[in-house]
C-alpha cells in the first residue's frame, strides 16, 4: 500500500500568493467545520483518501493506494519445432515393446515405418526391396545377428543406405570403426522423440 501525505496551505495564505501573481483575480474564502474529517474512497484505484481540515491551520490529505506491482511478462521461450519427414524407415529391435514404441514415435513424425523384431527378417525384407527403404534404424545387441553385422550386410547390398545404430547403456562398440563401415549416427536408449527426429534429419539431409 502506497501512502501519500499532502499538506495544503490555508485559504488565506493561498489567496495572498494568488494576489501577488494577479491582483485583479476575484477570490472567495470558504470556511469549513472545525476538526472536520472527511473520508472519500478512491474507487477507481482501489484506494482510500482521508482529509483533515482545521481553521487557521489548513488541510491534510492522506492518500492510500494499492502498491502497483509490475508483472514483467517472461520472454516467450522459442520452442524449436521437432523436425518431421515422409521417408520410408526400417526399424529393427528384438524387444517388442521397443519396436512398438519406435513405430509410434516415427509414425507421429510422419514417416512410413516398417518394423521388424528380428535382424534376420529385417535383412530378408531389405534384400527383397532395397530401393524402397530410405533409412535403417537398428538395435546393436540382438540375437543371431547383431546390429553391427546387420548394418554391414545392408551396406554391402546397398552402399548408400544410411544406418542409425541404437545402443544401450551397457553396449560397447568402436564408433570410429562403425563410421568407417558406413554407419551414419548413434542414438542412445531409451529413444527420445526429439533426439531421434533431429538425428534422422541430420542423416538424411546431411
Amino acid at each position: 500500500m502506497l501512502h501519500f501525505i499532502i499538506r495544503q496551505k490555508t485559504g488565506l495564505e493561498l489567496a495572498k500568493e494568488l494576489l501577488k501573481l494577479r491582483s485583479d483575480i476575484p477570490i472567495i474564502l470558504c470556511t469549513g467545520y472545525s476538526e472536520h474529517i472527511k473520508e472519500d474512497k478512491a474507487k477507481g484505484n482501489g484506494g482510500v483518501i482521508y482529509t483533515y481540515s482545521e481553521p487557521g491551520k489548513g488541510s491534510t490529505l492522506k492518500v492510500f493506494l494499492p502498491a502497483f506491482e509490475r508483472h514483467l511478462k517472461p520472454e516467450d521461450r522459442i520452442e524449436i519445432p521437432i523436425p518431421t519427414g515422409t521417408e520410408s524407415i526400417l526399424f529393427i529391435d528384438d524387444e517388442p515393446a521397443i519396436v512398438n514404441m519406435g513405430n509410434q514415435i516415427l509414425e507421429t513424425l510422419g514417416y512410413d515405418v516398417v518394423t521388424k523384431a528380428s535382424s534376420i527378417e529385417a535383412l530378408e525384407y531389405f534384400m527383397a526391396q532395397p530401393d524402397k527403404v530410405d533409412l535403417v534404424i537398428t538395435d546393436l545387441t540382438m540375437p543371431k545377428m547383431t546390429g553391427e553385422v546387420l548394418a554391414n550386410e545392408l551396406i554391402r547390398v546397398r552402399p548408400d543406405i544410411p544406418v542409425i545404430l541404437c545402443t544401450g547403456f551397457s553396449a560397447r562398440m568402436d564408433e570410429k570403426k562403425a563410421m568407417d563401415m558406413g554407419i551414419r549416427a548413434f542414438v542412445s536408449k531409451p529413444i527420445l522423440k526429439r533426439e531421434i527426429a533431429e538425428t534422422i534429419r541430420a542423416v538424411l539431409d546431411g
